[in-house]
């Protein structure tokens, strides 16, 4: 269980310590004639401890820096391999393409689906490309174009969430942002195809919300989903970066905090030591997980499909303190 991450994050000093002892004994063995397999042995049993150690009682703001993680897989990560004969579908047909909200068609496990998901990429070059997944007005009308597609054709909708929020530019408000968005959550609410969510890293307000309005969904075990950053909400409210773990705390942004509100349906264990450490078994459990809750939707009708979307979400606002009955 190796970490070939370039981010060091900063409860992870001892395990990449451990690790870097690991790799300095098999370098020695390789120009001496020495036995290290006992010594390895114990230092990854020392490593598999600590890794579990650091990551049994992470804080809000640690698991934002684990969502945040550069190395956790992203959206083509898991559309490349979980859906076969994947056929992006691109453009708004009003404005543009928006590269950071992925989209198209293909076969989950031999159903044929629609996806959604924002991909934010892997090293400088991608990010920019997709605009670290911060998607325009463009991206949430490409969405609903392709929303209307599943619901012609009743297609299952799978949504993979990772996103900052949208795009704050002023290009993106001058063409309709917080319009394309709301009527994106519009959408979400009136398909009549099953809908599935699941929240891969960030869920960054209402750039996340806009393709999550969902049957059902789910969050991975160290991912986050919020109205503002923590960043975001430290400098409106105590207008200092400084107060950002304070801030991490209050928002109640964790999988954890979000499933005990019910506003989440399902949390996704991550492999130890986070998604970054194992993506490959991380992609499979998400596939799993979306397995089983679209074989629970897919016995429903169009209409109670829609309806018992509505009232998930209806209700959300019925619990609210201080919120009409």
């Amino acid at each position: 269980m190796s970490n070939n991450s370039t981010l060091v994050l900063d409860f992870e000093k001892n395990i990449v310590e451990i690790e870097a002892k690991i790799e300095s004994l098999k370098l020695l063995a390789q120009d001496e004639d020495v036995d290290i397999v006992k010594e390895v042995g114990r230092l990854q049993h020392k490593l598999e401890r600590q890794i579990r150690s650091s990551y049994s009682n992470l804080s809000p703001w640690q698991k934002s820096q684990v969502a945040r993680h550069p190395d956790r897989p992203h959206c083509l990560d898991y559309v490349n391999a979980l859906v076969e004969d994947f056929t992006p579908l691109c453009g708004d047909r009003l404005f543009a393409d928006d590269e950071a909200m992925i989209g198209g068609i293909g076969r989950f496990k031999n159903i044929s689906v629609v996806v959604l998901g924002q991909e934010k990429g892997h090293d400088l070059e991608s990010r920019v490309k997709y605009n670290f997944g911060m998607a325009k007005p463009e991206g949430y009308r490409k969405a609903q174009r392709l929303m209307d597609l599943a619901d012609k054709f009743n297609l299952p909708v799978i949504s993979f969430v990772d996103t900052a929020g949208a795009y704050p530019g002023v290009e993106a408000e001058a063409r309709g942002q917080a319009e394309a968005i709301a009527s994106s959550i519009e959408k979400c609410l009136n398909v009549r195809a099953p809908m599935v969510s699941v929240v891969i890293g960030e869920g960054g307000s209402g750039g996340a919300i806009a393709i999550a309005v969902a049957n059902r969904v789910l969050m991975l075990e160290h991912s986050i989903y919020s109205v503002i950053s923590p960043e975001g909400c430290a400098s409106i409210l105590w207008r200092s970066a400084d107060k950002v773990k304070e801030a991490t705390e209050a928002l109640k942004l964790t999988a954890q905090d979000l499933k005990s509100f019910g506003v989440i349906d399902e949390i996704i264990p991550e492999p130890v030591g986070g998604a970054h450490r194992d993506p490959h078994k991380m992609i499979e459990s998400v596939g799993d997980a979306i397995l089983r809750n679209l074989k629970d939707l897919l016995p429903l009708s169009g209409e109670e499909l829609k309806k018992q979307r509505s009232e998930k979400f209806l209700a959300m606002g019925r619990a609210l303190p201080g919120s009409r009955s």
